[in-house]
């Protein structure tokens, strides 16, 4: 289907959904019910084993929310509370997500950047939650996901000053996988893509769900989660495949059953 505040091409066994708004890429209620559509489009479509999620240009992935129009509805609540829906259903997402960042990613865009399972950021561009320099504070998830993957120490500076955060400064404290040379952060996704479609979708499917659902749980509890997903994908035809080809001493070939 035609989407109007972004693009969608597929290539390979993935896909690249690029977010276009200019000429910040800003969050409006049409983007995330348009991003939302996409991840139902992609979800169904079986020939799709990854997504990529990008800014359209190379100055700006996404920096925040429309001001202008964000926060004038009269329901400011079931805006975020979509909008926060959209990004767990990306934390969720049955398919790798990698979030290409190639331009900077800030408020709203740190968020949807942070709720992809792999962010790749471009050497030149910052992120940061910066919505305290507004008198406000994050509203898709930053306050839970910043800490999660910095620290508390760590997060709360940045929230509380709502620091721009270099590229270097982003990679040393984990809030992104890696590092891209300027120009280069898309085609190091695809990369990443095809390499994470090799790998068999049931397990990579069980693998997220699994990490999700026990990374906050207490950790006997957290065991038993991973144990129900291990006989879940033991039984499953790319399990017996990828140790038939162990001892075979060749390359398996998954087929997502």
């Amino acid at each position: 289907m035609p989407y109007e505040t972004m693009s969608l091409e597929r290539e390979d066994s993935f896909a690249v959904v690029t977010l276009n708004r200019p000429p910040a890429n800003a969050i409006s209620e049409a983007l995330m019910k348009e991003l939302n559509a996409v991840l139902s489009e992609i979800e169904s479509d079986g020939a799709v084993q990854c997504l990529i999620i990008t800014g359209a240009g190379d100055r700006i992935f996404c920096a925040g929310a429309d001001l202008g129009s964000a926060f004038s509805g009269p329901d400011v609540t079931s805006f975020i509370r979509f909008g926060n829906s959209v990004l767990r259903r990306i934390e969720r997402f049955p398919k790798p997500v990698i979030a290409a960042i190639n331009g900077h990613a800030l408020g709203g865009g740190c968020e949807i950047s942070m709720a992809c399972h792999i962010r790749i950021l471009k050497q030149s561009a910052r992120m940061g939650q910066t919505e305290s320099n507004l008198g406000i504070i994050p509203g898709y998830g930053g306050t839970q996901r910043l800490p999660r993957l910095v620290g508390r120490g760590r997060a709360l500076e940045h929230l509380i000053l709502g620091t721009q955060i270099s590229a270097e400064e982003c990679y040393r404290i984990g809030l992104v996988n890696r590092l891209a040379k300027d120009g280069e952060t898309l085609a190091d996704a695809k990369a990443l893509a095809r390499e994470l479609v090799k790998r068999p979708p049931v397990a990579t499917r069980l693998i997220i769900e699994a990490l999700d659902d026990g990374i906050q749980a207490p950790i006997d509890q957290a065991l038993e989660i991973e144990l129900r997903a291990f006989e879940k994908v033991l039984k499953t035809e790319d399990a017996g495949e990828g140790i038939q080809a162990f001892f075979q001493k060749r390359p398996a070939q998954f087929k997502g059953k």
